[in-house]
């Protein structure tokens, strides 16, 4: 099984990365093949609004993006990792996840996603919200731990001293691997859910609209 782990701080060695770590040495003790990026360093556009994807089936804008697209579609399970800025995530962290969940077009569901997010202080779970939809958009499951997924720590190193918070990252990590293994058994027995024809329904009915 696979699990693709992504960095959003731009900080090679920080706290985010410490934590990563710490669940990295879980999967791999479970037998998983782990590939952890820095990408959190990257200067990456934000998306566009063209709607190229819809045809395309990948971003317009040929960078990581897709290169992570091809990546993801063939993981099990995908682990994202961020500090805090003024309570949310890196900016540019959130402008390439917002390109790669929008649009990468195969079927995620069913995918294992986990959140994690590093502050000094404060700002740990609007950050934690704020990645979590990018899974739960997507019908992938998102796997708990013992408590939210944040660990603290300001200048690089700080984590360590942040025992509990890194004890949740093992604790994540193993449901996590858990959750992976307990859903490929029930995809070969059962397949995965059926799936209806999407239904969208926008806010403003253009067939309502009248001309002035």
């Amino acid at each position: 099984m696979k699990v693709l782990m992504l960095n959003g701080s731009p900080h090679a060695a920080g706290n985010t990365a410490r934590a990563l770590e710490e669940m990295k040495k879980i999967f791999e003790k479970e037998g998983m093949e782990v590939e952890l990026l820095q990408v959190g360093q990257l200067t990456v556009s934000g998306c566009r609004g063209c709607g190229a994807c819809s045809g395309l089936k990948k971003c317009v804008i040929d960078d990581v993006v897709n290169e992570l697209a091809e990546k993801l579609a063939d993981a099990d399970g995908m682990v994202i990792g961020s500090p805090v800025y003024y309570a949310a995530p890196n900016g540019a962290f959130i402008a390439l996840l917002d390109r790669l969940f929008y649009s990468s077009r195969f079927d995620k569901r069913m995918k294992v996603g986990a959140s994690v997010v590093v502050a000094r202080r404060g700002g740990c779970s609007s950050s934690f919200d704020q990645l979590n939809k990018y899974f739960t958009l997507s019908g992938m499951p998102l796997a708990s731990g013992q408590y939210w997924n944040s660990v603290h720590g300001a200048r690089a190193g700080e984590a360590e001293g942040d025992g509990e918070s890194l004890q949740s990252m093992r604790t994540l990590a193993n449901n996590m691997a858990f959750l992976m293994k307990s859903i490929a058994l029930g995809k070969e027995a059962y397949g995965l859910p059926e799936r209806e024809k999407l239904i969208r329904t926008n806010f403003v009915r253009p067939d309502l609209l009248t001309e002035e």
